[in-house]
This record gives C-alpha cells, sequence and structure tokens, in this order.
C-alpha cells in the first residue's frame, strides 16, 4: 500500500493534497516544511498548540535567515 493511502492516527492529514507532497514539490527544508504542517492541521488536532509549534518552527527559520545576512 503507498503510503498516501494510509493514515497513522487520526485523520489530521486528509485532503486533496498530502501536506508532504506540497512540502516536497516545493522542495521546502525542514523549518519551512514544520511550519506548512502545523499550519495545515490546526484546525483538525491541536489547534493553538500546533499554532504556536508553526510559530516557534517560523521564528527558527527568521533566525537562520536573518545570520545569513549578517
Amino acid at each position: 500500500m503507498k503510503a498516501n493511502k494510509r493514515q497513522v492516527a487520526g485523520d489530521h492529514y486528509q485532503g486533496k493534497c498530502q501536506t508532504w507532497d506540497y512540502i516536497l514539490d516545493h522542495e521546502l527544508g525542514f523549518l519551512e516544511g514544520n511550519v506548512i504542517k502545523y499550519v495545515t492541521r490546526f484546525r483538525k488536532k491541536d489547534g493553538m498548540a500546533d499554532l504556536l509549534k508553526a510559530q516557534h518552527y517560523l521564528e527558527k527559520l527568521i533566525e537562520v535567515e536573518r545570520a545569513k545576512d549578517a
């Protein structure tokens, strides 16, 4: 069975486009991918906790990008 046909623990990633496919198609890195992941699932899984996780990853991404300019 292909991975997209199987959901492990819950249905928070079910939809027309799998989040991991979006991340791979857009060649996003770990930090960007996690921002997308948590924002995509927050309504169906952990609500505000997922938004705060997304914010945390975004803060780290901003730190990394700012350090490149320094």
